[in-house]
Protein backbone atom coordinates (compact mmCIF):
# COMPACT_ATOMS: atom_id res chain seq x y z
CA UNK A 1 0.00 0.00 0.00
CA UNK A 2 1.69 3.28 -0.95
CA UNK A 3 2.29 6.07 1.63
CA UNK A 4 0.66 9.49 1.43
CA UNK A 5 2.32 12.50 1.79
CA UNK A 6 2.91 13.37 6.04
CA UNK A 7 1.65 9.99 6.82
CA UNK A 8 3.39 8.15 8.98
CA UNK A 9 5.09 4.37 9.12
CA UNK A 10 6.41 2.05 11.34
CA UNK A 11 9.95 0.23 9.75
CA UNK A 12 10.94 -1.48 13.07
CA UNK A 13 10.34 -1.69 16.76
CA UNK A 14 13.46 -2.66 19.44
CA UNK A 15 13.07 -4.83 21.10
CA UNK A 16 10.52 -6.96 19.40
CA UNK A 17 9.21 -7.89 22.84
CA UNK A 18 7.94 -6.06 26.36
CA UNK A 19 5.94 -6.45 29.19
CA UNK A 20 3.82 -3.70 30.45
CA UNK A 21 6.20 -0.94 31.87
CA UNK A 22 8.88 -1.68 29.11
CA UNK A 23 10.20 1.06 26.68
CA UNK A 24 10.60 0.20 23.05
CA UNK A 25 12.08 1.87 20.45
CA UNK A 26 9.67 2.56 17.28
CA UNK A 27 11.61 3.59 14.14
CA UNK A 28 10.34 5.04 10.99
CA UNK A 29 9.58 8.59 9.46
CA UNK A 30 5.88 10.60 9.47
CA UNK A 31 6.39 10.95 13.47
CA UNK A 32 6.76 14.64 13.68
CA UNK A 33 4.55 17.39 16.19
CA UNK A 34 2.25 19.28 14.03
CA UNK A 35 0.29 22.16 15.28
CA UNK A 36 1.58 21.20 19.19
CA UNK A 37 0.15 17.97 18.34
CA UNK A 38 2.67 15.07 20.01
CA UNK A 39 2.20 11.56 18.16
CA UNK A 40 0.14 9.10 20.30
CA UNK A 41 1.28 5.49 20.10
CA UNK A 42 -1.36 2.56 21.13
CA UNK A 43 -0.89 -0.85 22.02
CA UNK A 44 -3.97 -2.38 20.97
CA UNK A 45 -6.69 0.06 22.02
CA UNK A 46 -4.86 1.28 25.02
CA UNK A 47 -2.45 4.44 24.99
CA UNK A 48 1.31 4.24 25.68
CA UNK A 49 3.71 7.04 27.82
CA UNK A 50 5.85 8.61 24.88
CA UNK A 51 9.13 9.28 26.35
CA UNK A 52 10.55 10.77 23.03
CA UNK A 53 9.98 11.17 19.87
CA UNK A 54 11.19 12.49 16.25
CA UNK A 55 10.67 12.53 13.25
CA UNK A 56 11.91 9.45 12.90
CA UNK A 57 11.82 7.89 16.46
CA UNK A 58 10.09 7.29 19.49
CA UNK A 59 10.23 5.97 22.36
CA UNK A 60 7.06 4.29 24.07
CA UNK A 61 6.49 2.85 27.34
CA UNK A 62 4.25 -0.10 27.37
CA UNK A 63 0.74 0.05 29.29
CA UNK A 64 -1.11 -2.07 31.74
CA UNK A 65 -3.60 -3.38 29.71
CA UNK A 66 -1.44 -3.16 26.37
CA UNK A 67 -3.03 -5.30 23.20
CA UNK A 68 0.02 -6.76 20.81
CA UNK A 69 -0.88 -4.68 18.03
CA UNK A 70 1.36 -1.45 18.08
CA UNK A 71 0.33 1.64 16.07
CA UNK A 72 1.50 5.43 15.63
CA UNK A 73 -1.45 7.68 15.01
CA UNK A 74 -0.23 11.67 14.48
CA UNK A 75 -2.43 14.33 12.77
CA UNK A 76 -1.27 12.63 8.99
CA UNK A 77 -2.92 9.57 9.84
CA UNK A 78 -2.16 6.27 11.41
CA UNK A 79 -0.01 3.67 10.45
CA UNK A 80 -0.37 -0.18 9.98
CA UNK A 81 -0.39 -2.07 13.32
CA UNK A 82 3.02 -3.45 13.80
CA UNK A 83 3.29 -7.06 15.81
CA UNK A 84 4.74 -6.57 20.28
CA UNK A 85 4.91 -10.37 21.68
CA UNK A 86 3.43 -8.75 24.34
CA UNK A 87 4.18 -10.52 28.06
CA UNK A 88 0.10 -11.22 29.45
CA UNK A 89 0.04 -12.06 33.54
CA UNK A 90 -0.12 -15.55 34.74
CA UNK A 91 0.22 -15.22 38.54
CA UNK A 92 0.65 -11.69 40.66
CA UNK A 93 1.34 -11.35 44.55
CA UNK A 94 4.33 -13.64 43.97
CA UNK A 95 8.12 -13.39 45.02
CA UNK A 96 10.79 -14.94 43.41
CA UNK A 97 13.89 -14.02 43.23
CA UNK A 98 15.01 -16.43 40.50
CA UNK A 99 13.97 -18.53 37.48
CA UNK A 100 10.62 -20.59 37.68
CA UNK A 101 10.72 -23.98 36.93
CA UNK A 102 8.64 -25.97 34.66
CA UNK A 103 7.99 -29.97 34.96
CA UNK A 104 7.40 -32.08 31.90
CA UNK A 105 3.46 -31.64 32.16
CA UNK A 106 4.05 -28.37 32.32
CA UNK A 107 3.43 -27.28 35.80
CA UNK A 108 5.47 -24.15 36.69
CA UNK A 109 6.86 -23.45 39.81
CA UNK A 110 7.46 -20.08 41.80
CA UNK A 111 8.06 -18.63 44.95
CA UNK A 112 7.19 -16.48 47.31
CA UNK A 113 10.48 -15.66 48.78
CA UNK A 114 10.53 -12.89 51.53
CA UNK A 115 13.14 -11.47 52.82
CA UNK A 116 15.89 -12.77 54.60
CA UNK A 117 14.43 -14.51 58.15
CA UNK A 118 10.65 -13.81 57.16
CA UNK A 119 8.26 -16.59 57.42
CA UNK A 120 5.34 -16.36 55.20
CA UNK A 121 2.60 -18.66 55.37
CA UNK A 122 2.95 -19.99 51.65
CA UNK A 123 6.15 -20.28 50.38
CA UNK A 124 6.22 -22.08 46.88
CA UNK A 125 3.33 -22.04 44.44
CA UNK A 126 2.58 -24.49 41.66
CA UNK A 127 0.63 -23.39 38.52
CA UNK A 128 -0.91 -25.58 36.16
CA UNK A 129 -0.82 -25.33 32.38
CA UNK A 130 -4.23 -23.80 32.25
CA UNK A 131 -2.56 -20.98 34.94
CA UNK A 132 -4.73 -21.98 37.49
CA UNK A 133 -2.57 -21.31 40.90
CA UNK A 134 -2.36 -23.71 43.95
CA UNK A 135 -0.39 -23.35 47.11
CA UNK A 136 2.14 -26.42 48.05
CA UNK A 137 2.19 -27.05 51.94
CA UNK A 138 6.14 -26.59 51.94
CA UNK A 139 7.42 -24.63 55.42
CA UNK A 140 10.07 -23.48 54.05
CA UNK A 141 12.31 -19.86 54.74
CA UNK A 142 13.63 -18.32 52.17
CA UNK A 143 13.03 -20.50 49.20
CA UNK A 144 15.68 -19.60 46.22
CA UNK A 145 16.55 -21.67 43.79
CA UNK A 146 14.34 -23.96 41.80
CA UNK A 147 15.41 -26.95 39.47
CA UNK A 148 13.96 -30.24 38.37
CA UNK A 149 15.63 -33.89 38.20
CA UNK A 150 14.91 -36.55 35.32
CA UNK A 151 12.50 -37.80 37.22
CA UNK A 152 10.36 -34.77 37.94
CA UNK A 153 11.57 -34.36 41.50
CA UNK A 154 11.78 -30.06 42.79
CA UNK A 155 14.59 -29.05 44.18
CA UNK A 156 14.35 -25.99 46.19
CA UNK A 157 17.24 -23.73 47.62
CA UNK A 158 16.91 -21.69 51.04
CA UNK A 159 19.32 -19.01 51.53
CA UNK A 160 17.96 -18.77 54.98
CA UNK A 161 20.06 -21.45 56.23
CA UNK A 162 21.82 -23.27 53.61
CA UNK A 163 19.60 -26.22 53.19
CA UNK A 164 18.25 -28.22 49.69
CA UNK A 165 14.48 -29.64 49.99
CA UNK A 166 13.33 -31.97 47.29
CA UNK A 167 9.63 -32.67 46.44
CA UNK A 168 9.35 -35.50 44.98
CA UNK A 169 6.28 -36.82 42.10
CA UNK A 170 4.47 -38.48 44.83
CA UNK A 171 4.42 -35.15 46.79
CA UNK A 172 6.47 -35.72 49.69
CA UNK A 173 8.85 -32.95 50.83
CA UNK A 174 12.16 -34.21 52.29
CA UNK A 175 15.58 -31.92 53.51
CA UNK A 176 18.26 -33.70 50.90
CA UNK A 177 21.17 -31.62 52.04
CA UNK A 178 22.26 -29.00 54.46
CA UNK A 179 25.15 -26.63 55.14
CA UNK A 180 25.18 -24.84 51.58
CA UNK A 181 26.24 -21.62 52.50
CA UNK A 182 23.66 -18.70 51.83
CA UNK A 183 22.01 -21.14 48.82
CA UNK A 184 20.99 -19.92 46.09
CA UNK A 185 20.77 -20.58 42.39
CA UNK A 186 20.53 -24.13 41.38
CA UNK A 187 20.80 -26.22 38.24
CA UNK A 188 21.31 -30.38 37.02
CA UNK A 189 23.98 -31.41 35.08
CA UNK A 190 23.48 -34.39 32.47
CA UNK A 191 24.56 -36.67 34.75
CA UNK A 192 21.81 -36.35 37.02
CA UNK A 193 24.32 -33.91 39.27
CA UNK A 194 23.29 -30.93 41.23
CA UNK A 195 24.86 -27.54 41.45
CA UNK A 196 24.45 -24.74 43.89
CA UNK A 197 25.21 -21.06 44.12
CA UNK A 198 26.43 -20.37 47.73
CA UNK A 199 26.34 -16.41 46.90
CA UNK A 200 29.39 -16.19 49.71
CA UNK A 201 31.44 -17.66 46.50
CA UNK A 202 31.33 -21.22 46.22
CA UNK A 203 29.80 -23.36 43.47
CA UNK A 204 29.20 -26.44 45.14
CA UNK A 205 28.43 -29.59 42.97
CA UNK A 206 26.36 -32.64 44.48
CA UNK A 207 26.01 -36.07 43.56
CA UNK A 208 22.46 -38.08 43.08
CA UNK A 209 24.31 -40.01 46.28
CA UNK A 210 24.47 -36.59 48.06
CA UNK A 211 28.63 -36.67 47.73
CA UNK A 212 29.30 -32.97 47.76
CA UNK A 213 32.15 -31.19 46.71
CA UNK A 214 33.73 -27.98 46.20
CA UNK A 215 33.13 -27.41 42.23
CA UNK A 216 34.46 -23.66 41.99
CA UNK A 217 34.82 -20.56 43.69
CA UNK A 218 33.53 -16.86 42.07
CA UNK A 219 33.43 -13.76 43.75
CA UNK A 220 30.76 -12.71 46.18
CA UNK A 221 27.50 -11.82 45.14
CA UNK A 222 25.45 -9.01 46.47
CA UNK A 223 22.13 -11.22 46.25
CA UNK A 224 22.45 -14.48 44.56
CA UNK A 225 24.02 -16.91 41.97
CA UNK A 226 22.17 -18.09 38.94
CA UNK A 227 23.20 -21.02 37.43
CA UNK A 228 22.63 -22.31 33.69
CA UNK A 229 23.73 -25.12 31.60
CA UNK A 230 24.19 -24.65 27.84
CA UNK A 231 23.51 -27.38 25.35
CA UNK A 232 26.79 -28.50 25.45
CA UNK A 233 27.02 -29.41 29.18
CA UNK A 234 28.71 -26.14 30.25
CA UNK A 235 28.22 -24.31 33.33
CA UNK A 236 27.49 -20.63 33.29
CA UNK A 237 27.06 -18.20 36.35
CA UNK A 238 25.86 -14.94 36.83
CA UNK A 239 25.78 -12.75 40.41
CA UNK A 240 25.13 -8.96 41.00
CA UNK A 241 28.20 -7.60 42.49
CA UNK A 242 28.58 -3.88 43.60
CA UNK A 243 29.49 -3.27 40.31
CA UNK A 244 27.23 -1.84 37.28
CA UNK A 245 29.36 -3.35 34.89
CA UNK A 246 28.94 -7.35 36.14
CA UNK A 247 29.84 -10.67 34.10
CA UNK A 248 28.79 -13.93 33.35
CA UNK A 249 30.80 -16.73 33.73
CA UNK A 250 31.73 -19.90 32.38
CA UNK A 251 33.23 -22.87 33.99
CA UNK A 252 34.88 -25.59 32.89
CA UNK A 253 34.13 -29.55 33.43
CA UNK A 254 37.18 -29.04 35.66
CA UNK A 255 36.26 -26.21 37.75
CA UNK A 256 38.19 -23.55 35.89
CA UNK A 257 36.61 -19.89 35.68
CA UNK A 258 36.41 -18.01 33.02
CA UNK A 259 34.35 -14.34 32.10
CA UNK A 260 32.37 -15.33 29.00
CA UNK A 261 30.98 -11.73 29.17
CA UNK A 262 31.03 -8.55 31.37
CA UNK A 263 29.17 -4.96 30.70
CA UNK A 264 25.75 -6.11 32.30
CA UNK A 265 23.74 -4.68 35.44
CA UNK A 266 22.71 -6.21 37.90
CA UNK A 267 22.33 -10.40 35.88
CA UNK A 268 19.71 -12.44 37.05
CA UNK A 269 18.42 -15.75 36.03
CA UNK A 270 19.04 -16.98 32.76
CA UNK A 271 18.55 -20.11 30.54
CA UNK A 272 19.35 -21.25 27.05
CA UNK A 273 17.97 -22.04 24.16
CA UNK A 274 18.08 -24.84 21.28
CA UNK A 275 20.87 -22.16 19.33
CA UNK A 276 23.08 -21.96 22.35
CA UNK A 277 21.97 -18.65 22.92
CA UNK A 278 22.30 -17.03 26.57
CA UNK A 279 18.83 -15.18 27.90
CA UNK A 280 19.40 -13.25 30.55
CA UNK A 281 17.90 -10.91 33.23
CA UNK A 282 19.64 -7.68 33.03
CA UNK A 283 20.15 -4.03 32.26
CA UNK A 284 22.23 -3.17 29.20
CA UNK A 285 23.16 -0.38 28.07
CA UNK A 286 21.30 1.39 30.77
CA UNK A 287 18.31 -0.69 29.79
CA UNK A 288 16.34 -3.41 31.57
CA UNK A 289 15.05 -6.59 30.23
CA UNK A 290 15.90 -9.64 28.35
CA UNK A 291 19.46 -9.74 27.03
CA UNK A 292 20.34 -12.13 24.34
CA UNK A 293 24.24 -13.62 24.35
CA UNK A 294 25.39 -15.55 21.49
CA UNK A 295 28.20 -17.88 21.81
CA UNK A 296 30.02 -15.35 20.28
CA UNK A 297 29.68 -13.18 23.49
CA UNK A 298 27.12 -10.74 21.58
CA UNK A 299 25.00 -9.17 23.31
CA UNK A 300 21.21 -7.26 22.52
CA UNK A 301 18.24 -6.57 25.00
CA UNK A 302 15.48 -8.33 22.82
CA UNK A 303 12.57 -8.03 25.29
CA UNK A 304 12.04 -5.23 27.65
CA UNK A 305 10.80 -5.11 31.07
CA UNK A 306 11.72 -3.66 34.54
CA UNK A 307 11.80 -6.20 37.45
CA UNK A 308 12.68 -9.02 36.09
CA UNK A 309 14.74 -12.03 37.80
CA UNK A 310 14.38 -14.67 35.81
CA UNK A 311 12.84 -16.83 32.99
CA UNK A 312 11.45 -20.40 31.53
CA UNK A 313 12.09 -21.01 27.81
CA UNK A 314 9.43 -23.77 26.32
CA UNK A 315 8.78 -24.35 22.40
CA UNK A 316 7.56 -20.94 21.10
CA UNK A 317 6.94 -19.42 25.21
CA UNK A 318 8.78 -17.72 27.50
CA UNK A 319 7.86 -17.40 31.56
CA UNK A 320 9.40 -14.46 32.86
CA UNK A 321 9.32 -13.33 36.50
CA UNK A 322 9.37 -10.42 37.90
CA UNK A 323 9.73 -8.90 41.73
CA UNK A 324 6.19 -9.68 42.54
CA UNK A 325 4.46 -11.58 39.46
CA UNK A 326 4.97 -14.11 36.34
CA UNK A 327 4.09 -13.27 32.97
CA UNK A 328 3.95 -15.52 29.79
CA UNK A 329 4.95 -14.53 25.87
CA UNK A 330 4.62 -16.34 22.96
CA UNK A 331 8.03 -15.42 21.27
CA UNK A 332 10.12 -16.91 18.73
CA UNK A 333 13.00 -19.17 20.95
CA UNK A 334 12.60 -22.25 21.92
CA UNK A 335 13.71 -23.69 25.08
CA UNK A 336 16.26 -26.61 25.91
CA UNK A 337 14.07 -29.98 26.33
CA UNK A 338 12.58 -30.15 29.81
CA UNK A 339 14.54 -32.79 31.86
CA UNK A 340 17.16 -32.79 29.37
Amino acid sequence: MHKRQGEPQIDNVSPGAAIPGGDIFIRGSGFQASNGTRPVVRFGETEGSLLLWSENLLVARVPEGAGSDLMVETVGGGTASFPLALGRLVAENLHPVANPAVDEEGNIYVTFSGQRGQKVPVSLYKIAPDYTVKPLAAQLMNPTGLAIDRTGALFVSCRNDGTIHRLGPEGRFQKWVEGMGIATGLAFDHEGNLYVGDRSGTIFKISPQREILVFATLEPSISAYHLAFSPEGTLFVSGPTTSSYDRVYRITHAGEVNVFFRGLGRPQGMAFDQSGNLLIAASLGGRRGIVRITPQAEAELVLSGTGLVGLALLSRRALLATSNALFAVDWDVVGLPLGG
